[in-house]
């Protein structure tokens, strides 16, 4: 009897943390691109399965879009990567369309799938960028951080209308990462994940998304940016997709820091701007 009684406290306490890690808090803050400087519109994306997204539009009169991708549990409003992303992107010219990925930010949607669904909202955005701005979105390029990176993998093999994109810290295998996550962020034991995982599947009705399996598929320019630091995906990790995808992408990069997550930004700001520009001067 107490045998049962502790199964049922530890598969609801599994419940309850993998309700939390589908379902993180909304990042909302308060500044727009207006002030960076920049005239902004404020839009509705329709997604392909009904939800509706919130996004910044800024035309720089370019025939090129630059879509930042922010990570799991932030939003366009992210102030360590998006928003410094954001200014020299405008300032080298680009258009850019920055919005909050499903069950984040201002959007709609009440559960994140980290990665499988968000190729939908991309695509979504991108479906609004060529129906309103089709002169203005002829050459697509992505950036995408952490989740957002994953996003960028998949677009890349699974979307014809994206040029090129960079991949910031992506996981490589969400198991992994997400094991890591668990104990980094909520101090609880790895091996948790194996029970919380299928439940964060039921709850948020999302399969998972590991974006190794798309190193044979990538065709596309693409920098992938990796911290020897990073808590969260191994620096093995990115390289084993690396060193796949090079045997079939010529256009494929890696960038080794000694960043922690997403944070190559703050330790290599200028090297970081130089490189980012450079990377869609030449494939963009």
């Amino acid at each position: 009897m107490i045998l049962m009684i502790l199964l049922v406290i530890f598969f609801l306490f599994v419940i309850f943390v993998a309700y939390k890690m589908v379902k993180p808090p909304r990042e909302i803050k308060g500044w727009t691109p207006g002030d960076l400087g920049y005239e902004y519109e404020e839009v509705t994306i329709r997604t392909r399965d009904g939800l509706k997204l919130h996004a910044w539009w800024i035309d720089q009169g370019n025939e090129k879009t630059v879509i930042p991708l922010h990570g799991y549990t932030s939003s366009k409003w992210n102030d360590l990567y998006i928003k410094p992303t954001m200014e020299f992107l405008l300032k080298a010219g680009y258009n850019v369309l920055a919005f909050d990925f499903r069950a984040h930010g201002k959007s709609e949607g009440k559960y994140t799938t980290v990665g499988d669904r968000e190729l939908i909202d991309l695509m979504s955005a991108i479906d609004w960028l060529k129906e309103k701005h089709p002169e203005k979105s002829k050459k697509i390029g992505l950036i995408g951080f952490s989740m957002g990176g994953m996003v960028t993998i998949r677009a890349l093999a699974e979307d014809e209308r994206v040029c090129c994109g960079v991949s910031d810290s992506p996981p490589m295998d969400l198991n992994k990462t997400g094991a890591r996550g668990l104990k980094y962020f909520a101090k609880l034991p790895e091996w948790l994940y194996a029970f919380v995982k299928p439940f964060t599947m039921w709850i948020s009705g999302g399969k998972p998304v590991h974006p190794l399996e798309y190193a044979d598929k990538v065709k596309k320019p693409l920098l992938l940016i990796a911290g020897k630091k990073d808590p969260l995906v191994k620096v093995e990790e990115i390289k084993e997709f690396y060193e796949r995808n090079k045997k079939i992408n010529p256009n494929v990069e890696l960038w080794i820091t000694e960043a922690p997550h997403v944070r190559t930004i703050l330790l290599a700001k200028d090297e970081y701007r130089k490189k980012i520009l450079e990377f869609f001067k030449r494939h963009l």
